[in-house]
């Protein structure tokens, strides 16, 4: 009864929130046909600054903590990164008129982080008291990389295996004509390199073209807008001594660019309500279910570290907030140049319109409360 009780308190506070509220202002304004605008740079800079202060807190404390402790949650972190991505493979892309490439692409993109969210867990517990460790923001890319390179990485095998399966099912005469083909002997300077026939040397490039690069995924993931941010404020709060800029100018900007954020996000979030007419009406139940699920997942392992290493139940609550989140700055752009046949109204639409909301809006409370019922506060 209890965490019933808790639930429901926090579920009201973040309704009065301005986390929350300004979210749900500007879906309002947006259903109202505002032609409010807030210029991209702008959003940029917010973005940024946000992530910067994320960052610079997540260094300093880095800087004067045991890195041991940080173990077992980055590793919890970097497994369900992973685990996303492969629970959307094997149920969402199982349901009918369902892409399975698209399907994919959705669990990259919830199984990436949400800087946006994960800010706002962040002032939430702040203003419930509960402590947590100032680096437990900096699980971020321990579960945002893995879960995109995965994503990436399944889909292109995915599209290689249906690509070998399409060609095995032509023709035998075409078969037959390309193995009476010369092989370019050129190609193969070692003798027992040389492929016996034109089929075998016809699968041996098809192979290393169709072969997935890992790091390229890595680096075009380190390079975006919201990881860039993030890991130089984790940097410059570990080698250098940022404190007077942070207490002066990000630490009391970063509640009211949060909300004007949030607002932007309302608003995108009922644009994209429109791409999600456009695919399978599944993708809608999986965003409100996901989050819930990926974020329990994440509770229970950092349940374990809690137990195992002293991780604080308020870290406990990150944990699983940045898991129910979804990327919503980084993610996109990645996931369409490492997948580009996917069809981006179903994984944005999926997870701006409905899994950012659900992340913030539920998400948040029902693991602020199940950790103070937990705890016993």
């Amino acid at each position: 009864m209890d965490f019933f009780s808790l639930f429901l308190m926090d579920f009201v506070k973040q309704l009065q929130s301005p986390t929350l509220g300004f979210l749900i202002g500007g879906m309002v304004i947006a259903a109202l046909g505002s032609e409010l605008v807030i210029p991209e740079a702008i959003n940029q800079i917010i973005v940024f600054m946000l992530l910067m202060k994320i960052g610079l807190t997540g260094g300093q404390a880095i800087r004067n903590s045991n890195l041991t402790e940080m173990i077992l949650p980055a590793a919890f972190a970097v497994a369900v990164g992973i685990l996303v991505v492969f629970i959307a493979r094997y149920t969402l892309a199982k349901l009918p008129k369902v892409n399975t490439v698209d399907a994919i692409a959705t669990g990259g993109l919830f199984g990436a982080v949400s800087g946006s969210t994960m800010a706002a867990a962040l002032t939430l517990l702040e203003e419930q008291k509960m402590p947590y460790e100032a680096w437990a923001a900096a699980l971020y890319p321990f579960m945002d990389i893995p879960a995109l390179v995965t994503a990436i990485v399944v889909a292109n095998i995915y599209l290689n295996h249906k690509k070998k399966r399409r060609a095995a099912g032509e023709s035998l005469s075409k078969q037959e004509y390309l193995s009476k083909q010369p092989v370019a002997a050129g190609d193969y300077p070692n003798q027992e390199d040389y492929p016996s026939s034109r089929q075998e040397y016809l699968r041996k490039q098809q192979s290393a073209d169709n072969r997935v690069k890992i790091w390229p995924i890595v680096q075009e993931s380190l390079q975006g807008p919201a990881l860039s941010a993030m890991l130089l404020g984790i940097a410059l709060g570990l080698f250098t001594q940022p404190e007077s800029v942070y207490k002066s100018f990000y630490d009391p900007l970063f509640r009211g660019l949060l909300s004007i954020l949030m607002l932007v996000m309302g608003m995108e979030a009922w644009s994209r309500l429109g791409e999600l007419r456009k695919v399978a009406q599944w993708y809608v139940v999986y965003s409100v279910v996901a989050p819930l699920v990926h974020g329990f997942i994440a509770f229970g392992l950092g349940m374990i570290a809690h137990y195992a290493t002293g991780f604080s139940l308020g870290g406990v609550v990150i944990l699983a907030v940045i898991a129910a989140s979804s990327s919503d700055i980084s993610g996109p752009p990645t996931l369409r140049a490492g997948i580009p046949s996917a069809n981006p109204s179903a994984y944005i639409g999926a997870s701006t319109a409905i899994g950012t909301p659900i992340a913030i809006g539920l998400a948040i409370p029902l693991f602020l409360g199940l950790a103070q019922a937990i705890g016993g506060s």
